[in-house]
């Protein structure tokens, strides 16, 4: 798939749905950040579960650092990982109240600096919290750009890298949600629904699925 192949199969999906948003649910950048980090290898239904209750009992730094590992822990057991989730998300927490007052930095290297985030995590931050043009590059994502041949890459940066490339300027600030939903509900990990791909005319991909299954 060459660049202008590319543009136009983001902007497929952009016209298909003018107005994406993320699935999780938050309030803050602070309760946007802890969805995030509690999202990862996890679905954002079974975070949205969770946080549900846990925000209405932590839903600032503060709070969270004086509810602890153990009573964080009583929301989040649903979660995948949830041990570790814990103890991140209350040493981050610490931090931010530390080092930068209770407030989520809208500064990539700072946030990569909390326990528990990583480049992707920041990027959804800076995005949706800030409206920064970052490319949150997760499992969809990824799978998604070397599938289709849109931004192939070994590694999820060098597919970042590649999508922030060729997507157009215009939509790069809502590209990674059109291609996080296109590939958690179209083009699916175990079988791709081609037959309802706005974009298949395309996609490079070479074993397309273009009927559905009978039942």
């Amino acid at each position: 798939m060459n660049a202008k192949q590319a543009g136009d199969f983001i902007r497929a999906l952009a016209d298909a749905n003018p107005a994406p948003e993320t699935e999780l649910h938050f309030s803050s950048p602070y309760t946007l950040l802890v969805a995030v980090a509690l999202s990862a290898q996890a679905t954002d239904v079974s975070v949205n579960k969770a946080t549900a209750t846990l925000f209405l009992e932590a839903d600032t730094p503060e709070a969270m650092v004086a509810l602890g590992e153990e009573g964080l822990a009583r929301h989040i057991r649903s979660i995948g990982l949830w041990k570790g989730k814990a103890k991140n998300v209350i040493a981050m927490s610490r931090l931010l109240i530390e080092r930068h007052g209770g407030t989520v930095p809208a500064d990539r290297a700072a946030l990569e600096a909390l326990p528990g985030v990583g480049r992707k995590t920041a990027n959804v931050v800076l995005n949706v919290a800030f409206g920064e043009e970052a490319m949150a590059v997760d499992t969809h994502i990824f799978r998604l750009g070397n599938r289709t041949g849109l931004a192939p890459g070994k590694t999820p940066r060098a597919v970042e890298d590649a999508l922030v490339k060729r997507c157009p300027p215009d939509l790069l600030r809502d590209a990674h949600h059109w291609l996080i939903l296109h590939g958690r509900y179209v083009c699916k990990a175990r079988m791709p629904e081609c037959w309802r791909c706005v974009a298949i005319a395309l996609c490079n991909y070479g074993d397309k699925v273009r009927v559905p299954p009978s039942r």
